[in-house]
């Protein structure tokens, strides 16, 4: 359920009489109709340790999508609110590239706190990602996509979309690596559908990829996706292996920060 002007002010007092009668189910209810952007919004209106106890009512999946939508002052004052294991269970439901932003806005106190809760693998990844220049399509890539190889069929190919894209930014499309993981090819889901479960995954990909260097600058990336309507472009490096994938939200972030700036 979106919030409009009209009804934000009714559900603030809802919460805020559930709140004084210790109904926390029906808090957690409320908040579970609404969407992130508007949950962020909600927890604004109320102070810190109610806005805590209200983050603890959230589903993983909840919290991490609100954590992600609300300032840096306020994520602040919840990571240092968070016990370790809360503040485990955020991070490691983050988006890599959500992670990289959130880590970028914080104290080196706090993103030692961050990085110490991470698993090994993502830890690894967010300091891959923080190396790369603060403009560059590398800094606002995310590492998690469906990677598939050339000979795979496509029944191969839903298997593996199966087992691993639930952990994946998006799996509409998919990049067909070799065994060195250089970018050969690409394509869709909707496009497996259309063939038969034993077709070689080799026989229809797309091979004449548009894809983005690491180094690149980030409104390039916004150039190519207003151009072709991407939904995800591949990131290599220098040696054309894949490393990440921005995604069209990426984008329209780096669109909306460059229009603030020019009318700045």
């Amino acid at each position: 359920m979106d919030m409009d002007f009209m009804d934000f002010d009714e559900i603030i007092d809802e919460i805020r009489n559930a709140y004084d009668k210790k109904e926390y189910a029906k808090i957690k209810a409320l908040l579970s109709e609404l969407n992130p952007a508007d949950i962020a919004a909600v927890f604004d209106e109320f102070p810190e340790n109610q806005r805590l106890l209200f983050f603890r009512l959230l589903s993983k999946e909840e919290a991490a999508d609100t954590f992600v939508e609300l300032d840096s002052d306020s994520q602040e004052s919840l990571i240092h609110a968070f016990s370790d294991a809360e503040l485990k269970e955020v991070v490691d439901e983050l988006y890599l590239d959500d992670a990289v932003d959130v880590i970028e806005e914080m104290p080196a106190t706090v993103v030692r706190r961050i990085l110490k809760n991470a698993d090994k693998e993502t830890r690894d990844s967010i300091n891959a990602l923080l190396k790369y220049p603060e403009d560059s399509a590398g800094s606002i890539m995310t590492p998690e996509f469906v990677d598939l190889k050339r000979n795979m069929t496509v029944e191969d190919a839903f298997k593996r979309i199966r087992r691993t894209g639930v952990d994946k930014e998006t799996i509409y499309t998919c990049y067909v690596c070799d065994s060195s993981r250089h970018l050969i090819g690409v394509t869709t889901v909707k496009e497996l559908l259309l063939h038969d479960y034993d077709d070689v995954i080799d026989t229809f990909m797309e091979t004449n990829t548009i894809s983005l260097n690491t180094l690149d600058d980030q409104e390039l990336a916004a150039q190519l996706f207003d151009k072709y309507d991407f939904l995800a472009l591949p990131v290599v490096d220098m040696e054309n292996r894949l490393v990440g994938i921005i995604t069209v939200d990426d984008a329209i972030d780096v669109i909306q920060e460059e229009n603030t700036e020019d009318i700045q």
